[in-house]
């Protein structure tokens, strides 16, 4: 008889939810949360490599909260001399791609090589109640018994490019708590999910033999700033399929200009379902980072990339600060009651409350 698998979603025996709630518990539960934050002992934590520091520093700094600002950033600074010694690896793809599976699989590779992986995997918000399932744990049940790796689910909010609204610092965090690579997991929309790249060194787009995905590729868009496309579910009856996408996406990436990073990108195909070619891109992103190291070009884009950081982070600061006016609040209502009666236009009125500032 085989042995049952174990489960990350069973719960143990023995271990049942008590019919009697500890109002004791919850008291001290709720001073904790209440707690001041000291800063200090929180990076001194994540030096250390404490998951639940990251954590909740992560949380902090995603906090919406006008009063973690200044505790977030100080965080990020004092993390910041102890950043910037990872991998960063991009990964997009459709919904359906298999990227949950992919990203399981390689990063059980990588941590077979003595590394520490860490993921940030981005869940869609729901537009009208803004809630997010954020499942992807749950669809990593190998991945997530590593001691070596830490994976963390966000929502992405009213943020567009595939990415969360502090995707960037939590990349900072990461590292400074020691991960060797960080894996993002985009939200997976097609063609929109551009943001990542300015934050990553190494992109990877995964790619479906035999679902229209051949002719996209002929297409520009998210598929020239792809450093390898992986043609994934490249088993059984989809293998044949997957060979010949293969040749078609090589054919097309002829047409894109060189890149200046003096990298040819590179097109393979793989099956997460079966390991089956994941070492083989594991070597061509190692090969990258070499290449690109050689020539100064993985520096230069990290530094363009804190460029271009500097400025959405002046521009979501100025954007938070003005909608936290309580003047701007009370006049924006008053604002949208008068386009709804028709009494001034959206163009007018945003004239106006930008005049109050």
């Amino acid at each position: 008889m085989s042995k049952e698998k174990k489960s990350a979603l069973r719960e143990k025996k023995g271990v049942s939810i008590s019919e009697i709630t500890n109002q004791s518990s919850i008291k001290t539960i709720k001073e904790k949360r209440r707690a001041e934050i000291n800063t200090d002992t929180l990076v001194s934590s994540i030096l250390n490599k404490d998951i639940t520091a990251l954590s909740r520093a992560i949380t902090l700094v995603e906090s919406k909260n006008p009063t973690h600002l200044k505790k977030a950033n100080k965080i990020i600074k004092a993390c910041l001399p102890h950043a910037n010694k990872s991998i960063r690896i991009g990964i997009t793809g459709v919904p359906g791609v298999g990227k949950s599976t992919f990203i399981e699989v390689l990063g059980k590779h990588i941590t077979s090589k003595g590394k520490r992986v860490a993921v940030l995997a981005i869940d869609p918000s729901s537009s009208l109640t803004k809630g997010s399932i954020l499942g992807d744990k749950t669809r990593m049940e190998d991945l997530v018994k590593d001691t070596n790796v830490f994976i963390r689910p966000s929502a992405s909010g009213d943020s567009l490019g595939g990415v969360a609204r502090k995707t960037r610092e939590a990349i900072i965090l990461c590292e400074a708590a020691g991960f060797d690579v960080i894996i993002i997991e985009t939200v997976g929309v097609g063609q929109s999910e551009t943001t990542v790249h300015s934050m990553v060194d190494f992109f990877l787009l995964l790619k479906l033999a035999g679902a229209g995905d051949e002719l996209q590729g002929i297409k520009r868009g998210i598929i020239e700033m792809a450093d390898v496309i992986a043609i994934n579910k490249a088993d059984g009856d989809n293998l044949k399929r997957a060979k010949l996408a293969k040749v078609e996406f090589n054919r097309a990436l002829h047409l894109y200009p060189e890149k200046l990073s003096d990298w040819q990108p590179k097109v393979t195909i793989c099956s997460a379902l079966e390991n089956e070619g994941i070492d083989t891109i594991w070597e061509l992103i190692l090969d990258y980072v070499i290449i690109t190291s050689k020539n100064n070009y993985f520096q230069e884009k990290r530094h363009e990339q804190n460029k271009f950081w500097l400025i959405q982070t002046i521009e979501e600061q100025l954007k938070s600060v003005f909608f936290n006016r309580q003047e701007v609040k009370k006049e924006l209502e008053n604002q949208m009651q008068l386009i709804e009666a028709n009494k001034t236009t959206p163009f007018a009125a945003a004239d106006y409350l930008l005049g109050l500032t």
